[in-house]
Formats: C-alpha cells, structure tokens, sequence
C-alpha cells in the first residue's frame, strides 16, 4: 500500500463518507462494508478510550451524548499515538467552544479534574517530603526553600465547584442541590497509593501555584498576601505537608538574601 493510500486510509476511519479510491477486497468484491465495519470499530474504541478517561463527564451529560460528543472531538483531534493513554487531554478546551454544552459551563473543569486524577494514578511514585522537613533548617532560612513538586502533583483553580460536582457524579457523595456556587480549588496528589484530592482556599491555592512555579517560600508568600489579606501561612504549610504535594527542598541561592519569610 502506498503513503498516499495509507494516509487516506488512516483519515478515512476518522471521517464519514465514501471509502478512499484505491482499495479492493481479498474476495475481488466491493471494500464498503468491510471498511465501513472497520471504521465502526476504529471509532468506537477511541470513544470508549475517552470515556475511561472522563468516566464523571460522561455520568453527566448521558452516555449517547458523550459519544456523540466524543466523535465530534475525535474527527477534529484524531489521535497522534496508538497509545491512548493521554488521549484528550486537549478535550477540555474543545469542550468548553462545544455550542452543545454551553450551558454546562463547568463541564470542562470538570473533565480538567479528571485528567489530574489519571495522571495521578500513572505517574511515578516518589516518597513524599518528610513531616519534619524543617526542624533542621535555620529559621532564618526558610524564606529561600524552593519546593520540588511530587510527580503525582496537579493544582486545579475553577470558577465552579469543580470538587463538590465531581464527587456527587462520582458516587464520592451524595447528590443535593448545591445551595451556594462558588470557585473551588482543587489540589490533586498521590503520596501513596490512593489518589487524594484536597480543597484549598483561593489564597492557598495561589500559594501552591507560585511555589509549582518554582518561587522560593518568601517570594509565594508575598505574592499570596498582595491578593488573599487573609492567607493562613501556617494552615497552608499544614496542607503542603500533610497532602504530600512536594517531594523535597533545597535553597535558592540566587535569592538568598531577599528570601525571608
């Protein structure tokens, strides 16, 4: 089979319409019904891969929907890898201009929750930073730590309540009305073998985003204050450890002396 008819083949599964010139069966008889079997196949185990993958977006829009919705991604994102185990993670953002669900605004982050729960899961383990981390730095010092991320690690902010729907369509909790919307922030973590989600506040998830980024504890600090008045330093630091969102420390030298907490 040549390129040009390999490429055409490939791009034909993912589209409806006619089957690409060129081919023929083993039998000598019209290649339509095989092909169209073929694409049927093609379609529908790319589809259910994507749902795997957002099994609570799927809960909530209804399956026939997601499909549908998913072919509509897939003829307009068709797989790079026959690996599809990070296949999607660009879905959020289709989802979001997708005119069908407009009107579920927090379908997205939703999706975006997922994603951080499944690389989650896959990424590599890594012993998490030590409850004691700080009893043997100098006080004076501590501004200038800058935090390794773990490998499990995802900080998620949203203008919805991105937690508490996941977990009412994920069996986590029950469903209720939610009487109060309001932005929640997510951070997703696995520091053993349970994929841990943890509700920060608007400062403190300002707070993991800088120290994510790379700044030095005093640099996040500050920045955080400048915009949350009321960010609990002490309660954060709590979480930071508790959560096991970082796996180790080390000083910043080229900051050293501007990086006093």
């Amino acid at each position: 089979m040549s390129a040009t008819l390999q490429s055409a083949f490939a791009a034909g599964l993912l589209a409806t319409g006619p089957v690409p010139g060129g081919l023929t069966a083993w039998n000598n008889k019209a290649p339509e019904r095989r092909y169209g079997v073929y694409r049927n196949n093609v379609m529908a185990s790319i589809t259910a891969a994507l749902a795997s993958r957002f099994p609570v977006a799927e809960n909530i829009v209804g399956q026939a929907f997601f499909q549908a919705m998913a072919q509509t991604f897939i003829a307009a994102h068709p797989p790079s890898s026959p690996v599809l185990l990070a296949y999607g993670d660009d879905m959020p953002d289709f989802v979001a201009n997708f005119a069908p669900v407009r009107e579920v605004a927090y379908l997205p982050d939703v999706m975006r929750l997922e994603i951080a729960r499944g690389r989650a899961y896959h990424a590599a383990d890594a012993p998490p930073l030590d409850a004691t981390a700080f009893a043997a730095i100098d006080p004076a010092r501590l501004g200038g730590l800058v935090f390794e991320p773990h490998p499990t690690l995802s900080v998620l902010s949203s203008l919805h309540p991105v937690i508490t729907i996941w977990a009412m369509n994920a069996g986590a909790r029950p469903l209720a009305k939610i009487d109060v919307w309001h932005g929640e922030h997510a951070l997703i973590a696995r520091p053993q073998m349970t994929v841990e989600i943890t509700s920060l506040s608007p400062g403190g998830a300002a707070f993991f985003h800088q120290l994510v980024a790379g700044a030095t504890l005093a640099i996040a600090v500050e920045s955080t204050i400048r915009k949350h008045a009321d960010f609990d330093l002490s309660d954060n630091l709590a979480t930071l450890l508790r959560s096991g969102a970082f796996s180790a420390i080390h000083q910043d030298k080229t900051n050293e002396d501007r990086n006093h907490v």
